[in-house]
């Protein structure tokens, strides 16, 4: 623009001539393109001039608004389960996930694990035990426990889940009868009980208990070895009849905690009578603070078992991801699924977030990281504008002379 004005008064004394008074109009548009374009760029970001002049600082005057249409623009129009989809299928992400995998080591895992676990570790107050604890009573307290275990009880069923606690519950009765210990209290109790029914029974039925007792038909260790059989049974054999009914029981039971009312009420009364009681929440609250202790103690020494268990944990699912091609798939899948599912969900936190991060910069900030982003390009609209306001004003005094000529 400058230049368009030092060659407007350089030619000034020949504007009679033709080719004076064209250099003239060509440098004065240049001029006038050159002002313009540089009074509305500037109106985009402040008043000219300082000058207050209607219509001007656009940016600054509209920058919520602008904040909010940038938000909605961008969570809207952007990043829609459309966009989602078809952008995160062009990408294997398992396939990336399998690659940073490779790369980590065990050794890399370890040090990193227990640097976590010890910091939060450490986050856990002293009361924090007691605190968990009445909360969860709290919360188990107000809320109808019935709907939640027919929820739990219906997928477990669903999965199949059942059938494996009832085999690993067997099992673990199985291990624990083979204890000495064990099967001595076992003993001591069937002796207690037999005992106890043959008092109650009459003359007759109480001989003859006596006398199977003498030739021992009732033996305890027999009926101890007998529980075991049948416990290993119900573990090792899915059609046993004793494990057919537990499934049965188990399937048949979200249907009854929906439609019973007595027996939900029953399972009520019986959460309220445990919860409320001193000497159960006693007995979890030390076992919790024991468990804090234990925890504690655990992550502070160099051989930390859970340290140890977690980075087992992560290693395992490191070298799965690594060499297991059917579990990238599976998990590229889902990971796409639920990656445009949660777009889809938190559409509208995604636009308000954005929107809160464009309107933080502040009517100041916005114009000046525009201005920092775009200022060349903004010098380069007032050339533009200087040069086509040349070219356009020698165009119309060419056309001018030309008419003149005729």
């Amino acid at each position: 623009m400058l230049a368009a004005a030092a060659v407007a008064v350089a030619v000034f004394p020949w504007r009679g001539s033709w080719w004076g008074g064209w250099i003239l109009a060509i440098a004065e548009a240049g001029v006038v393109g050159g002002l313009a374009d540089w009074f509305a760029v500037t109106a985009l970001f402040r008043h000219p001039l300082g000058i207050p002049i209607p219509h001007t600082a656009l940016i600054p005057a509209n920058w919520q608004l602008m904040a909010a249409r940038v938000g909605g623009m961008v969570g809207g129009r952007i990043l829609t389960t459309e966009y989602v989809t078809r952008e995160i299928s062009r990408v294997d992400v398992a396939s990336l996930l399998a690659q940073v995998a490779a790369r980590v080591k065990p050794a890399d895992i370890a040090p990193i694990v227990a640097t976590v676990a010890r910091w939060a570790g450490a986050q856990l107050p002293a009361g924090s035990a007691t605190e968990l604890v009445s909360w969860i009573r709290q919360l188990l307290l107000s809320r109808p426990v019935a709907p939640v275990l027919a929820e739990i009880v219906d997928v477990a069923h669903r999965n199949g889940w059942d059938q494996r606690v009832v085999e690993a519950l067997a099992r673990a009765l199985v291990e624990t009868l083979d204890r000495p210990d064990v099967r001595d209290a076992v003993g001591e109790l069937i002796d207690e009980v037999v005992g106890s029914y043959r008092q109650r029974m009459g003359l007759y039925p109480g001989f003859l208990i006596r006398v199977a007792n003498v030739l021992g038909l009732i033996d305890r260790d027999r009926l101890v070895s007998a529980l075991r059989a049948a416990l290993a049974k119900v573990a090792d054999d899915p059609d046993d009849p004793l494990r057919r009914r537990l499934s049965e029981a188990l399937a048949e039971l979200p249907g009854r905690l929906r439609t019973e009312p007595d027996l939900v009420a029953r399972i009520e009364a019986t959460k309220t009578e445990l919860l409320t009681s001193a000497a159960l929440s006693g007995l979890i609250e030390d076992a919790a603070a024991g468990l804090r202790r234990a925890l504690v103690t655990d992550l502070g020494s160099d051989r930390s078992e859970l340290v140890a268990w977690i980075t087992g944990q992560i290693e395992r699912a490191r070298e799965t991801l690594v060499s297991d091609g059917a579990v990238r798939t599976s998990l590229d899948r889902w990971l796409k699924q639920h990656a445009a599912t949660l777009v889809e969900r938190y559409q509208n936190h995604l636009a308000a977030f954005i929107e809160r991060g464009v309107h933080a910069l502040g009517a100041e900030g916005a114009v000046r990281l525009i201005e920092e982003h775009a200022g060349d390009d903004l010098q380069y609209i007032r050339v533009n504008g200087t040069v086509v306001g040349g070219l356009a004003g020698g165009a119309i005094y060419g056309l001018h002379l030309l008419l003149n000529f005729f």
